[in-house]
């Protein structure tokens, strides 16, 4: 199935590019997923927990970067992964590409060929193309939050210095502990009840919308 989709994160290009290449940092943006090995510089291995109402499967598989243009923006990847517990696999081949959207804002693209089978094919049916759309906006919130988090560090330091500047000279005091770090949470697993009747009440009024569409035409 070809999927194709886009969204738009406030920050230049070149940002971007540079921050999507770094997949521990983008992983934890991935519903559902989780980064456990990263083979070398263009293949990693990991693991994607999905739920489609009462039943959780887990996918393990291995993300291969086939082609990578830096002056373009674009990337090709490809994805297979297997149902640990023997119901179903999955493929994918993912190309996407970055755009200026103006206002130092970037559109991304993506197009995507997905072919699942087995037991997760049978439950996906018809609500794939809803599911990952409802999948990328959480994808493209999480890397807006994060740079916007980043970049409210970046400036911290700069406007603590400058407004001691401005105050003159004070005195000395010992740096505060540093804050011990946050164990990683576990991922969430991708889909869950309310995620299912979001894609499928998506489905049902595309598929009203096309029927009176055809209507009003005839």
């Amino acid at each position: 199935m070809l999927i194709e989709d886009s969204f738009t994160v406030h920050t230049p290009v070149d940002r971007l590019w540079a921050f999507l290449q770094d997949v521990e940092r983008i992983a934890p943006c991935m519903p559902g997923a989780e980064l456990t090995e990263t083979v070398d510089d263009h293949t990693w291995k990991g693991r994607v927990l999905v739920k489609f109402g009462p039943v959780q499967m887990t996918f393990s598989g291995t993300v291969s970067m086939d082609e990578r243009d830096d002056t373009a923006h674009r990337a090709k990847l490809t994805a297979k992964g297997t149902e640990q517990r023997g119901k179903g696999a999955a493929t994918a081949a993912v190309e996407s590409w970055l755009e200026p959207a103006g206002d130092e804002g970037t559109r991304v693209n993506i197009r995507s060929d997905i072919t699942i089978t087995g037991a997760a094919a049978q439950l996906s049916r018809g609500l794939l193309p809803d599911v990952s759309k409802l999948l990328t906006k959480k994808f493209a919130d999480c890397l807006q939050s994060t740079l916007e988090q980043e970049d409210a560090a970046t400036a911290a330091p700069s406007t603590a210095a400058a407004t001691a500047s401005s105050e003159g000279s004070q005195p000395a005091t010992s740096p505060a502990p540093a804050a011990s770090p946050r164990p990683a949470a576990a991922p969430q697993a991708v889909g869950g009840i309310g995620l299912g009747l979001r894609a499928l009440w998506s489905a049902i009024k595309r598929f009203f919308s096309r029927l009176f569409g055809r209507r009003d035409a005839s």
